[in-house]
């Protein structure tokens, strides 16, 4: 994966760790620093071929015996959604899309650690304070901006973490009020970053990983049509006969 890509001095791997995703499989990851100087421009070369960034770190999987992690994005201009994702457009119609500086407040660590709580509460995030969710937001080397989603009376219902990248833009991590399941406030963040990626004229909408066999990865392959990265090229998803781990 690193192969394409110049100074491989700078890359290096964790130590071996249980997969979040799926169970009794081992993880390894490889690394790269971003707080170098050309962060933004390293940073897109390193999306291209898979990587995703934590602070000031971008990392891509490297596990011995497991390619169940894929990189996955959406080309904007092609995507339509299905009923079930204009039902959810239509229910979230009232609220308002805003982008801001990547700055962490004490409205949104609120979200965060409630969020966290009902979702997540066995998962390391839940133990996040407000420095480590400030550290998440703003300990950054790239572009790093907040899509805050709010009523028409000024309340706070959902939050997504972005960067920019020379080619689209990259959804880092989402979080939303979890006493509204009606409104699908995951599915329409988004729907609704899909909509800024094309009002900023970039052609793609980084999704992370999807992970075969992990059913709270599965939501990503209903966006169509979805590209995947395999063998090092891009390539349209198809659900039903996805490429073999064995590849």
């Amino acid at each position: 994966m690193v192969s394409s890509l110049r100074h491989s001095q700078f890359f290096y791997t964790t130590a071996p760790q249980p997969c979040p995703y799926l169970p009794d499989r081992v993880e390894r990851k490889v690394i790269a620093d971003l707080a170098v100087p050309e962060a933004d421009a390293l940073h897109s070369r390193l999306s291209r071929v898979g990587f995703r960034r934590s602070h000031t770190l971008a990392y891509a999987p490297m596990c011995e015996s497991c390619m169940a992690c894929i990189p996955i994005r959406l080309p904007v201009n092609h995507f339509t959604p299905d009923r079930t994702q204009k039902r959810t457009v239509r229910r979230n119609i009232d609220l308002r899309a805003t982008l801001v500086p990547a700055h962490a407040t004490p409205e949104h660590y609120a979200l965060f650690a409630r969020y966290q709580a009902a979702r997540h509460a066995e998962g390391e995030m839940a133990a996040m304070t407000a420095e480590d969710y400030r550290a998440m937001v703003e300990d950054t080397p790239v572009q790093t901006m907040l899509v805050t989603f709010h009523t028409p009376d000024n309340r706070l219902m959902a939050v997504s973490l972005v960067d920019r990248l020379e080619d689209g833009l990259s959804a880092v991590y989402s979080f939303y009020e979890p006493d509204a399941p009606e409104r699908s406030l995951g599915s329409f963040a988004i729907l609704a970053l899909i909509e800024k990626t094309k009002l900023l004229g970039l052609p793609y909408l980084y999704l992370g990983y999807w992970v075969r066999g992990s059913a709270k990865m599965t939501y990503k392959s209903r966006y169509r049509p979805a590209e995947i990265l395999n063998h090092g090229t891009w390539h349209t998803l198809d659900p039903e006969h996805p490429p073999l781990e064995a590849e």
